[in-house]
């Protein structure tokens, strides 16, 4: 058994690593290595379908070791401490010298498994953790989204473009989001296993935040550390 644990720790790990939409970019002619959001230049570079395949499968990254968890009867903490090492493989992975992304997308997919498997198995009330993390996320979407699609004398297409201008609402709702998932867990009482799970996902995705390419912006620092790191915090960027 402790075999099964660390192989599906580590596979979950690599499956977080994979570099799905690099991989899809180049097989469209099209090179992402360079490109600081991935899904919004796979989006834009290479189809509106592919980014819609890269969103997805970034999801799949955190909720599939959780689903394969509870199918085969692993451990709570096994099956939560594979979700985090998706994430963390995202974030850092094997396959791209340790510089990934972000760790948002992948981390919503192993809150939705866990607390949706949760509540289907154990504890019946995991659902709210989950709504208590997607209220402040999607309100951060729709103050985002919501005015390009009122504007007046748009097409289609610019109605449903990923991306658009650099937006404060959507990373500061992810971050209130993923606080708020470890600590409504810990009110609810939910299991140990989920909340410690949730707060290392909070944690890894907050250093994430504060180090990505944090050494190239100090070298060209027009603002003090101080207000890079709070920035960089609250908006997932050094500059507003």
């Amino acid at each position: 058994m402790l075999l099964a644990n660390i192989a599906l720790v580590v596979g979950a790990y690599l499956l977080g690593s994979l570099p799905y939409m690099i991989l899809l970019g180049r097989a469209k002619g099209v090179d992402l290595s360079k490109e600081e959001d991935l899904h919004m230049a796979l989006w834009h570079k290479a189809g509106r379908l592919e980014g819609l395949s890269g969103i997805l499968v970034d999801i799949l990254k955190g909720a599939i070791p959780i689903i394969i968890g509870f199918v085969f009867d692993f451990r709570l903490a096994v099956t939560a401490a594979a979700g985090v090492a998706a994430v963390v493989g995202q974030m850092w992975p094997v396959f791209r010298k340790f510089d990934g992304e972000k760790g948002n997308t992948t981390g919503i997919g192993l809150v939705i498994a866990l607390t949706m498997c949760l509540t289907a198995t154990d504890s019946p009330l995991a659902y709210i953790v989950f709504i208590a993390f997607a209220i402040p996320i999607l309100v951060g979407i729709g103050i985002r989204t919501i005015p390009r699609f009122i504007q007046p004398d748009q097409t289609l297409n610019q109605r449903f473009m990923f991306g658009g201008p650099v937006s404060n609402s959507m990373p500061l709702g992810m971050a209130v989001g993923f606080a708020a998932a470890p600590l409504s867990s810990w009110c609810l009482r939910q299991p140990l296993e989920m909340t410690l799970a949730l707060t290392a996902v909070f944690i890894a995705i907050i250093i994430r935040r504060l180090t990505a390419g944090l050494s190239e912006d100090l070298k060209t620092a027009t603002t003090s550390v101080k207000s890079i790191l709070i920035n960089r915090l609250l908006y997932d960027r050094s500059y507003l």
